[in-house]
């Protein structure tokens, strides 16, 4: 601020001129691209003035302005993580520093119409964290267990010892089904442990490695060591080696690297209530997608990777992963109506339905948009616990929550079952609704925003650790706000104000990216694997009569498949991409369009968004006479299905487009470029860190469309031209996805972090009991009213 102070006691009349060219605009709130795009004009219209400098850092950092004459208000992020707040007066050029309440309250006013205004709730987290570890660089942001690990592995011996106690204390609290895990009752301090560990390596050194665990139990139960430590006498010496050094002097890695052995994660709840959430016949329904497809891989990785660590440490114990979601009577051809079902593909997992009740106890029937099913959570979050230890026997040893309903239902259940909690948000529907928070009143009798991002705020902050796809998710990029990064602070006007809603600098942050089902999305080159059986098919889909819904058929059958395939819902942005289309002959003569999302005939959605969507693919086939170019198809994949189909266009040399306008990770990105095909996509969220620009490959920018269509034109023109471009781009996207993308990466990384979460909370002061009862209070006076409130809930 210091320095925009220096600037405006030395250049007063450009910055005069500025303001009160903003002050003199119809607008009174401002976003980065509208300052920015006003200050190119005003650079324009005075042209002696410098194109750098002070101003210029300043416009180009402001995140948003609010105009309240004669003060302009500025939120400033000048990088990753960190904003100040300042008000500059337009007349005497004095700047005031703000805080944060102080720059919500002008936002409040500016939509409220009221100058002066009544109290305001606000909701501060800041309080509760004082006393907790916090990073401070922008790198470490999403690297949470490593940050702890780093911070509180030194502590072990401080204190008195207290911390080493705390650790053996951890490991005597192991058990499964009354049998004792790791470490027996007369190990109760220390430095037996130091002395039976030292017995025990003495006793491993001069055995076969390959002794198993039955014939090594009798004499290590005698000084106290119970199943756990390994299968065979090596695993068993190098566990106990782990935690001698670890008690010898603590190292983060090492510390990882043993309580990723420890034998605690038996039982494992995931929870996803809306939607639904089936194997087949489901995708594409509303609020049914990715999240769908992203658990059921999820589940298959994590059943077995839990099997292999306890096969590791010597333990034969079936592990269990209940999928929880809603039991929805009128399935509608699904199989959401049956209360058990097991997943294909795992040994013993299984999805548990629970119904949602309305207020007298009946159950509701019918499918309930996720914007409305606030009303039956609390209700729905007793039954489920009361089903899952019926299921489990037992209480489960982690709880994980999908999407802002399950995580607030994660909340509920880790709560008053004293389980581990790890959430993921998949979206956050606050960054892709432009100022439903300012303007939650206007959308509520549809949307219920503030209901829902109450309950995000509540979840969040309950959480023990929370799982990303990618850094952007958490904290954005220089130029844009992360998904979490926008829950800082906010305000719902005449409802109450965000101070300090959530910190992205909080270790909870975790950044573990899912990958595509290995079994399904291979290379395109694996000619043994591919189902050639579905090649005739595929062909009808793409290129002749199918007896499904279809608008188009390809005149020049030969070129080469521009595709792309999504729900057809204003985000993802597919009449973008048909526009783009559209409207550049130079790619309309390098290939042909195929899209596959949602229904080609509206009367078969009762989607008001989706139906939208449909008429504006109808208008832009007709505008551009697309029919013998772009070829659309209402047609619901399965799995297998939608494979081969990814590999079928890279047969024909094609390339797949994600023109989406956000995209928080991009489940389909992935999905194309294990199959070996040249990926376009959007540069807002994840596929910004997914694809490499130019080597694994392309970001597009979907505000920009021409500029998308060059780029894509470009591309096919360089293929048909030097054809092992498309193989080089291809080559780069296998190995990309390869590296960094993969479920058992994945589900390696989860179990490891559960444990070491699991961990900490166990040996410091990290239930954040204060914290939890600060978000009961705010659940029951403020959340549990607003939901109670949803229509939905009195319509039933």
């Amino acid at each position: 601020m210091g320095e925009l102070q220096e600037y405006a006691e030395v250049h007063r009349e450009t910055l005069y001129l500025l303001l009160r060219e903003l002050l003199a605009d119809t607008r009174r709130h401002w976003l980065r691209s509208d300052l920015w795009d006003h200050y190119q004009r005003f650079l324009e219209k005075h042209g002696e003035l410098p194109r750098d400098g002070t101003l210029t850092r300043f416009i180009a950092d402001a995140e948003e302005a609010v105009t309240d004459a004669p003060w302009l208000s500025f939120s400033v992020r000048p990088r990753v993580g960190f904003r100040y707040y300042l008000r500059i007066n337009a007349e005497s050029l004095h700047i005031e520093e703000l805080d944060v309440s102080e720059f919500l309250a002008y936002q409040e006013r500016m939509v409220l119409g009221q100058p002066e205004l009544p109290w305001q709730l606000e909701f501060d987290i800041t309080p509760f964290n004082r006393e907790f570890p916090r990073m401070a660089e922008s790198r470490s942001i999403g690297r949470g267990v490593e940050f702890l690990n780093r911070r509180l592995s030194s502590q072990l011996f401080q204190e008195s010892g207290r911390r080493a106690q705390s650790l053996l204390d951890f490991l005597r609290v192991h058990a499964y089904r009354g049998q004792q895990l790791m470490l027996g009752e007369h190990l109760r301090d220390v430095a037996a442990l130091r002395s039976a560990l030292r017995r025990a390596e003495r006793q491993l050194g001069q055995l076969a490695p390959d002794t198993p665990w039955a014939d090594l139990a009798p004499e290590l139960k005698r000084l106290g060591f119970e199943p756990g430590w390994g299968r065979d006498a090596a695993r068993v010496l190098e566990t106990v080696r782990l935690l001698s050094d670890i008690l010898e002097a603590p190292d983060p890695a090492v510390l990882e690297r043993f309580l990723a052995r420890v034998p605690m994660i038996f039982n494992l709840i995931i929870l996803s209530p809306h939607g639904y959430f089936g194997q087949a016949n489901v995708l594409g329904r509303p609020d049914t997608g990715g999240q769908v497809v992203y658990i059921l891989d999820q589940v298959r990785a994590l059943e077995h990777e839990m099997r292999a660590r306890l096969e590791a440490q010597g333990l034969d114990i079936e592990p269990n992963i209940v999928v929880v979601t809603r039991l929805i009577p009128e399935a509608d051809g699904t199989t959401c109506n049956e209360p058990l079902e097991a997943i294909s593909g795992t040994r013993s997992s299984r999805i548990l339905r629970v119904p949602f009740r309305n207020p007298e106890g009946d159950v509701v029937p019918h499918w309930i948009s996720r914007f409305e099913v606030w009303p039956y959570l609390e209700r729905f979050a007793g039954e489920v616990q009361q089903a899952v230890v019926t299921e489990l026997d037992g209480r489960p040893d982690l709880i994980v929550g999908n999407y802002s309903d399950g995580n607030l239902v994660a909340t509920l259940l880790a709560d008053r079952m004293g389980v581990t909690q790890c959430n993921i948000a998949h979206a956050l529907e606050k960054t892709k609704y432009l100022f439903s928070d300012l303007y939650w009143r206007e959308n509520d009798a549809e949307y219920h925003f503030a209901t829902q991002y109450t309950a995000d705020l509540i979840a969040m902050n309950a959480a023990d650790f929370i799982v990303t796809s990618t850094y952007q998710e958490i904290a954005g990029t220089d130029d844009s706000i992360g998904q979490y990064e926008s829950y800082e602070s906010f305000t719902l006007p005449s409802l109450y104000r965000v101070v300090r809603g959530i910190d992205v600098f909080d270790p909870k942050f975790n950044i573990v990216s899912p990958g595509a089902d290995a079994e399904v999305y291979f290379p395109y080159t694996e000619q043994e694997r591919r189902l050639t059986g579905l090649h005739d098919e595929l062909h009808e889909l793409v290129f002749g009569n199918p007896e499904v819904e279809v608008r188009g058929q390809f005149a020049e059958p030969d070129k080469p498949l521009l595709f792309t395939m999504a729900r057809l819902d204003h985000i993802k942005n597919i009449t973008g991409l048909v526009e783009w289309y559209g409207a550049d002959e130079r790619l309309r003569g390098q290939a042909n369009l195929l899209v596959i999302a949602g229904h080609v005939d509206a009367a078969a959605s009762d989607d008001r968004e989706e139906q939208a969507q449909i008429a504006r693919m109808h208008e832009l086939f007709d505008r551009y006479g697309l029919d013998g170019q772009a070829r659309w198809l209402g047609v619901r994949l399965d799995k297998m299905l939608s494979g081969e189909l990814y590999r079928f266009v890279a047969d024909h040399r094609g390339a797949f487009v994600q023109p989406a306008l956000f995209e928080a990770f991009g489940l389909t990105v992935i999905e194309a470029m294990s199959s070996g095909l040249p990926t376009f996509a959007t540069r807002y969220g994840g596929p910004l860190e997914i694809i490499v620009d130019g080597a694994s490959g392309f970001h597009i920018d979907p505000n920009h469309g021409d500029e998308a269509a060059a780029r894509m034109a470009d591309f096919f023109e360089r293929c048909a031209a030097e054809p092992k471009y498309w193989d080089r781009l291809a080559q780069g996207a296998l190995e990309r996805v390869a590296k960094r993308y993969t479920w058992a990466l994945y589900a390696e990384r989860m179990m490891t972090l559960s444990r070491i979460y699991g961990f900490w909370k166990f040996v410091t002061n990290f239930e954040r009991a204060e914290t939890r009862r600060y978000l009961e209070m705010f659940y029951g006076l403020q959340w549990r009213p607003m939901a109670a409130a949803v229509g939905g809930a009195r319509a039933d």
